[in-house]
């Protein structure tokens, strides 16, 4: 508030910022009990909601319900000021059905098929935040011990895997699906994390503002600078992968 009040004043408006003490009918252990009850309804709903989704079948699942769920946690946590107890709860309860759904993702996107693991995957020079995102995809849910090179011609490494390329082979961009998003559902990654992250990707890579997700242009412009600094192929995909790696942890 201090820095709303700041802020109107530099436009020359008139603005204060005032602070109560207490009231003399409410004492502080009371006010803070009646905060605390009712972030504690708001997220007792919130838990049966997540239940009724979670008691489905991933295939009946519906796409949105967690990812409401999850917008709905982030707007009680702002105004969650004394944390209520069943805050956890939910975000237990989320978290075991991200570890269950990538892990149900991992063995799918492995027993696809054997052709994909312990292999050389190919992507044009300079990655940019589709092609790193990807690497990092590839890596973490499909093929542990990927391997990336670079070049523009897949033809000149014919054992090798392309992956965003202007070819007709491979994974890359199909209809509106970025390649992140292309190999997402080939390979049936279903990961309530990575399904954010293909959002961000999207918006990012594409710029039509589909998913309104705005935080990969702060990623996008970060692999930009690297580039700039003449890094070379394979570290400029590492550092991109490990950009990308710290964002699906920090979305929890």
């Amino acid at each position: 508030m201090e820095w709303l009040a700041t802020a109107i004043r530099t436009y020359k408006g008139q603005a204060s910022v005032v602070q109560v003490q207490g009231f003399d009918d409410l004492p502080s252990e009371r006010l803070r009990q009646l905060f605390v009850e009712a972030r504690s309804r708001d997220y007792q709903k919130l838990l049966h909601e997540a239940k009724k989704v979670l008691a489905l079948s991933a295939s009946r699942r519906p796409g949105a319900g967690l990812n409401r769920i999850r917008r709905r946690l982030l707007e009680l946590q702002d105004i969650d000021f004394f944390g209520s107890p069943l805050r956890a709860k939910v975000e237990n309860l989320l978290a075991q059905a991200d570890k269950a759904d990538a892990h149900a993702g991992v063995r799918k996107a492995r027993g696809k098929s054997g052709e994909y693991v312990n292999r050389l995957w190919m992507t044009r020079p300079r990655p940019g935040i589709d092609r790193v995102s990807s690497a990092w995809l590839i890596r973490r849910f499909i093929d542990p011990k990927a391997r990336f090179l670079f070049g523009s011609e897949p033809s000149t490494h014919a054992d090798a895997i392309p992956f965003d390329m202007f070819c007709p082979q491979g994974f890359g961009h199909h209809g509106e699906d970025c390649t992140f998003e292309t190999l997402q559902k080939e390979f049936s990654i279903r990961d309530g994390k990575v399904n954010r992250i293909a959002q961000i990707i999207h918006d990012a890579d594409l710029g039509d503002d589909k998913f309104g997700r705005v935080e990969g242009q702060g990623l996008d412009k970060v692999l930009n600078g690297w580039a700039k600094q003449d890094l070379p192929d394979d570290e400029l995909l590492q550092r991109g992968m490990d950009l990308i790696e710290g964002l699906y942890a920090a979305l929890g």
